[in-house]
């Protein structure tokens, strides 16, 4: 059961569609499912923010570069904690239209260990907004321009290895990247107020492009772990894969 499923039932029993819920109600509604369906999930107090409504945008040739630039910043920041960091998400995707949000995934050693990462990304006004059994969210802090969002996991596991393979899939497949924008447009229309509810509307094309994926990576050898960039002075080598005993629905799809 998804998000939008809870708020289905609640919205029928008053004749109304899921999205013309109120609000309020649903944030109410994700607040207590969320914590279900995320394995771990939790969100620090006084961390909220003013929600922004949920726009696509064409696509912007500046986006390689404003990653390049909040890549400096945050390999600067964080130094040996980070073991990659690469761009995600639809603004990695030439042509794609999509949020003008850059996504940046810093894949580390060990996510427990909060105090390696996170005071260094909230040094340069990206909060830690949210934590779940397999990855750390991090948005600008109140009242500064939501223009970049961080993502950080344990290098070589599933959830990193996922968001890598939908992002270079969609750089390659034409009819993948019209699928999946279609369902972009049609959730933000729908969703526009309720960003958590947008990502879960596009959990079905998602899945559906992700078995697509999968049989790409077997026919082309593509693998994650080719780009992982040998161990630093002083630093570990990753994990081994860490592959979750099942997919939960929204936790582990790329956003």
């Amino acid at each position: 059961m998804t998000l939008i499923d809870l708020y289905r039932i609640a919205a029928e029993a008053r004749g109304l569609a899921a999205h013309e819920l109120p609000l309020a109600e649903r944030a109410a509604l994700r607040d207590r499912a969320l914590p279900v369906m995320w394995p771990g999930y939790q969100v620090p107090a006084g961390t909220e923010r003013a929600e922004d409504p949920v726009e696509i945008v064409a696509y912007d040739p500046a986006w390689p570069a404003r990653f390049q630039s909040w890549r400096g910043r945050l390999a600067g920041a964080l130094g040996e904690a980070a073991m990659r960091i690469q761009h995600v998400g639809s603004t990695a995707v030439p042509d794609l239209p999509a949020k003008p949000v850059i996504d940046v995934l810093v894949s580390v050693l060990d996510l427990d260990l909060e105090g390696s990462y996170v005071p260094a990304i909230e040094s340069l006004g990206i909060q830690f907004r949210s934590r779940d059994d397999l990855h750390r969210y991090f948005r600008p802090f109140s009242g500064l321009p939501r223009d970049v969002q961080v993502h950080v996991c344990v290098a070589g596991t599933n959830w990193e290895r996922r968001h890598l393979l939908f992002r270079d899939y969609l750089r390659t497949d034409e009819s993948a990247r019209d699928a999946y924008l279609a369902a972009k447009l049609e959730a933000a229309r729908r969703w526009r107020d309720d960003r958590i509810a947008y990502a879960d509307a596009k959990t079905e094309v998602i899945v559906r492009l992700m078995q697509r994926a999968e049989s790409w990576a077997v026919e082309t050898g593509w693998r994650a772990r080719r780009s992982l960039p040998p161990p630093g002075p002083g630093l570990r080598s990753p994990r081994p894969p860490q592959t979750p005993a099942r997919v939960r629905r929204g936790s582990s799809a790329p956003r």
